[in-house]
């Protein structure tokens, strides 16, 4: 078992616990981890379909029975050690700091969004929120249902002054079926929102470690419901981002994607549109939107841990915890660089913890190749809420 060391030290704060996927005693070493918190709320990342399930029936006769205990799958996890596979986290927010309410935004492929705009919006006005403490969102959802960006969209429209942060659920690189625990159901093809609220101060982190270069291409065939590129400059998608990229259409895997993204410029940013895989008819299948029409930058991978301790240390004080949604390219790039053992130990530094991703969601966007984070703060000293 691995727990955070901020619980080692009796720090306040959230607290999670990390435990091997296929351990007989998953169960009891995550419930050890968390003893003595009170947890108003629970998240499980890592376990997959029934496991889930199972976890979530094992856990909750020995947490207060309102506590809200939400979860996914993965594409790998961040552990209180860093980087891990293979395993479970629990991420325990005490109810002594936090309150939370959780609903599913069910259906996603038919994009029910009038019912999804009613239901947060009820889902707000029932929990009646605190205006002296903190409120935030969390949104979990279907990594493979593709359709991230109109859920965050209606998110903003919804709940417009609510800073929400979230991730895509993942199912390792197989990209065939993802779970999501919300109400201990186990469910696909959905999201799940997560209203909390916290007398401790937090701070959204954001990341990414690309630059534009100056090739670029036009979508000129998509098929835009099922995120996919058919054709780059009138050529098969798949052989011209081949071409640009420099490399040979047989060694288009998730690791070169990771190096030479492409990315759509919003405003003055730019933004990761993630390549999957590949198709049989050399198109490219997507973790963004996209459509006809687009024009796409290469871009390419800058050094992944410069800036990203500066990010941290800008924070107006060190983290009790940091919860983290990172995409899952970026750590296959930090694999490639050799830079694996590096980032966790800065992961360890922060106290950062989370999963990896199949996209990340932030300031009313859906992204990818993007570290996301939420910190949590003591209080100022001197404040209300410190006293």
């Amino acid at each position: 078992m691995h727990t955070d060391p901020a619980a080692k030290e009796g720090a306040s704060g959230p607290v999670a616990v990390q435990a091997d996927r296929g351990g007989t005693d998953l169960v009891l070493t995550l419930l050890d981890g968390l003893r003595g918190i009170n947890p108003a709320l629970v998240l499980l990342f890592g376990a997959q379909g029934q496991q889930l399930a199972e976890v979530d029936a094992g856990m909750r006769d020995h947490l207060p029975p309102d506590c809200v205990i939400v979860g996914c799958s993965s594409a790998g996890e961040i552990g209180p050690q860093g980087y891990a596979s293979d395993s479970v986290v629990a991420i325990g927010f005490p109810a002594a700091q936090f309150r939370a309410r959780a609903m599913v935004l069910p259906d996603i492929p038919a994009l029910p969004v009038s019912d999804w705009m009613a239901g947060l919006r009820h889902l707000h006005r029932a929990f009646r929120p605190d205006p002296a403490r903190n409120l935030f969102g969390l949104l979990l959802v279907d990594g493979l249902a593709g359709q991230e960006d109109a859920l965050v969209a209606t998110l903003d429209a919804a709940l417009p002054s609510l800073p929400v942060i979230g991730g895509s659920a993942g199912d390792g690189l197989d990209f065939e079926r993802t779970s999501l625990l919300a109400e201990s159901r186990v469910m696909s093809n959905v999201a799940v929102f997560i209203m909390v609220e916290t007398d401790l101060d937090i701070s959204e982190v954001t990341f990414a470690h690309f630059s534009p270069t100056p090739i670029r291409a036009v979508v000129t065939a998509a098929i835009p419901e099922k995120r996919r590129i058919l054709e780059l400059n009138a050529e098969p998608a798949a052989l011209e981002y081949a071409r640009l990229t420099g490399l040979h259409p047989d060694n288009l895997t998730p690791s070169e994607f990771a190096r030479h993204p492409l990315l759509l410029r919003m405003g003055r940013r730019h933004h990761v549109r993630a390549i999957s895989a590949t198709t049989e008819d050399d198109g490219l299948s997507l973790l963004s939107a996209i459509d006809i029409g687009t024009v796409l930058t290469l871009g390419r991978a800058e050094d992944m841990t410069q800036g990203f301790s500066d990010a941290l240390d800008a924070l107006p004080r060190p983290p009790l915890m940091v919860l983290a949604f990172d995409c899952i390219l970026r750590r296959l790039a930090l694999e490639r660089a050799g830079l694996t053992d590096r980032m966790s130990e800065m992961y360890r530094r922060y106290r950062i913890v989370g999963f990896n991703t199949y996209g990340e969601q932030h300031c009313g966007m859906h992204v990818n190749q993007t570290f996301v984070g939420l910190a949590f703060m003591a209080p100022e000293a001197g404040t209300d809420d410190a006293a």
